[in-house]
């Protein structure tokens, strides 16, 4: 048996309880219409009742800045979702997603230590005397020397 795509059911389902019926389509549409850098700093988090898409934001500098180009970014994004378009946008700062861009990539599949950051790594915790804190940070800092890389 054929598994089914069940995205357009999912999306039919949603749009029963109003205005949160184009969220899935906003938020598709968020990295193309504002670009890479600002995605990593803002991304949509709700609509509100009034139709209004409540963006979150990295910093208040972010929100700030994001505000003065709220008809443009309006502009693009009416251009990408036709009616499904905002009623305007509202920027304050809180909690992003892990995005699988390049900053977010960073931590997402971190590479294992080599045998000789493992062994650096058991040098520099070698001056511990308690047994589980040396292993914890000899295991810390492998990876962080692995991360640098």
């Amino acid at each position: 048996m054929k598994p089914e795509r069940i995205g357009d059911e999912v999306t039919r389902e949603l749009s029963r309880f109003g205005p949160a019926a184009g969220m899935m389509e906003i938020v598709r549409a968020w990295p193309a219409v504002v670009g890479e850098q600002i995605a990593v700093n803002a991304w949509p988090a709700r609509l509100s009742r009034d139709g209004k898409l409540h963006v979150a934001t990295s910093s208040s500098a972010w929100a700030f800045e994001l505000a003065q180009l709220e008809p443009k970014l309006l502009e693009r994004l009416a251009e990408q979702l036709g009616g499904l378009t905002p009623a305007g946008l509202r920027f304050a700062p809180g909690k992003l997603p892990e995005l699988a861009g390049a900053d977010a990539s960073r931590g997402s599949n971190p590479r294992n230590p080599t045998t000789e950051e493992i062994a650096r790594a058991e040098e520099l915790a070698g001056e511990i005397e308690d047994e589980s804190l040396r292993k914890v940070v000899a295991k810390a800092a492998a990876a962080s020397l692995a991360s640098r890389s």
